[in-house]
């Protein structure tokens, strides 16, 4: 039963495909296709609530350290010896001239993360958030720029974030990726892996075509119990088995009603998809990597599994979203954000010893987002909305050991502050997400058509993939 029912997925799965490429190719994918050959994936780390990026990038040089000390007083000394100079992890870029003469730190509670960018296999690219074109200060103050709908609003910047558009976007760049991979061909028997979640998410993932399928975080989670019921049964038994079987998957159903028929093939597709999944995961081999057994670490190890039976799936391109949230530290900033540093310290670690157990350091790329960035200036006990953020990227294809875009200084009434240390970004959403487009395998016309502002942006001087 197992192998009629992937060769029923696989042709269904080709099928809709076929629909795909005739429907979208001629007015969307015009331009020749970029290199596909082997396999990459790229992963989606959403911090949601809204990482305070001057927490996760620390001044490290004595002067700027007591500018920072000076204007964060209050949180310092609720953290104790935690952030104090000489607990703090400095990190020194190889060519990166972005810091002027200072010098920065990781918190102490991610010295994996100071070990993968020493090694090469991760870089920070600073002050990236939602712009609609190149701001700086004087217009943002003076209201001639054009700004972002709903800034620092979390659901809408969330939304920006994923989809160009704020709270009610339908498309997301992940899934508009998606469509062009699809488009051209990646994926073809079965179409319905190529973007996957173990989270609730947003429109990231969705395309005019490709649709997010949701994974399981349990371990050996399984879809098809009914086989387990089959064996050793005979007649009426078995008959009533194969009636469930055949009621769940519409295979009776002979309607021309176009919503019956659109309900009828949901249904097969769904439990065949969920099927196909199950069965890829138990058959694929152990990983020797131990995850710690933390939200994020879990839902790595679950993308890591997922990845590991990239061929029993048929996959060449692959995009996932994890999230973990608890970032919106508005108050206990001291007791709550180091936890959460170290949760992504941990998982991060091993996810990318993973990928490198699996021959596929260079072939997958992490790569953080989050609603926005926090306030320099703190509120007590904790800091409020911002806008601009430091992000992580996380991989052996990744030009590691530096630090890319922009790190304003730690002072208040700079160049990049909009108020109360909230960063104006440097680098756009576009060009961060159209960098990690090219190495995925789109042109410029697929990346146009994903993220219809990058051209109101220059290239990156220095491409961090």
């Amino acid at each position: 039963m197992a192998s009629n029912r992937r060769d029923f997925f696989k042709a269904l799965g080709a099928s809709a495909l076929a629909h795909t490429a005739l429907t979208a190719a001629p007015t969307r994918f015009t331009a020749h296709a970029a290199d596909r050959s082997g396999y990459k994936a790229l992963v989606c780390v959403f911090l949601f609530g809204g990482l305070d990026c001057h927490d996760l990038i620390l001044p490290y040089d004595a002067e700027s350290y007591d500018q920072y000390a000076q204007l964060r007083s209050s949180l310092l000394d609720q953290q104790g010896t935690a952030r104090q100079r000489n607990n703090l992890l400095p990190i020194t870029p190889a060519t990166s001239t972005v810091l002027e003469g200072r010098q920065v730190a990781l918190p102490p509670e991610m010295p994996q993360l100071e070990r993968l960018f020493a090694q090469g296999r991760a870089a920070i690219v600073g002050n990236v958030g939602p712009l609609i074109e190149p701001v700086t200060r004087e217009r943002f103050e003076s209201g001639s720029a054009r700004l972002p709908p709903r800034l620092f609003s979390h659901n809408d910047q969330q939304a920006v974030w994923q989809a160009s558009q704020p709270e009610g976007a339908q498309f997301g760049w992940g899934g508009l990726f998606a469509d062009a991979l699809l488009a051209s061909g990646a994926n073809a028997s079965l179409p319905q892996f190529t973007t996957i979640t173990t989270e609730e998410v947003g429109p990231f993932l969705t395309g005019r075509f490709a649709v997010p399928y949701r994974v399981s975080v349990a371990e050996a989670a399984r879809v098809d119990f009914l086989e387990d019921y089959y064996d050793g049964l005979a007649g009426e038994r078995a008959e009533l088995l194969e009636a469930v079987r055949n009621q769940l998957t519409a295979s009776s159903y002979r309607g021309d009603h176009l919503l019956e028929r659109d309900m009828a093939a949901a249904f097969s597709g769904g439990l065949e998809t969920n099927e196909a999944y199950s069965e890829a995961r138990q058959q694929g081999i152990s990983l020797s990597t131990r995850f710690p057994p933390t939200p994020l670490g879990m839902q790595l190890k679950t993308v890591a599994e997922t990845i590991n039976v990239r061929d029993r799936l048929f996959a060449s391109r692959q995009i996932f979203f994890v999230g973990l949230g608890g970032f919106d530290t508005h108050s206990a900033q001291a007791r709550n954000l180091p936890r959460l540093l170290s949760q992504i310290d941990g998982a991060f670690a091993a996810f990318q010893a993973s990928m490198e157990f699996l021959g596929l350091g260079r072939d997958v790329t992490l790569f953080t987002a989050s609603d926005f960035g926090r306030t320099l200036a703190v509120n007590g006990d904790g800091t409020d909305h911002g806008w601009g953020g430091h992000q992580i990227v996380l991989g052996g294809a990744v030009k590691g050991g530096e630090i890319y875009g922009s790190l304003p200084p730690p002072t208040l009434g700079h160049h990049a502050d909009s108020g109360g240390g909230r960063l104006i970004p440097s680098m756009a959403v576009d060009s961060y997400a159209a960098e990690l487009g090219r190495w995925f395998g789109l042109n410029e016309s697929e990346l146009s058509a994903a993220l219809p502002g990058l051209t109101n942006f220059d290239s990156l001087a220095d491409t961090f993939i």
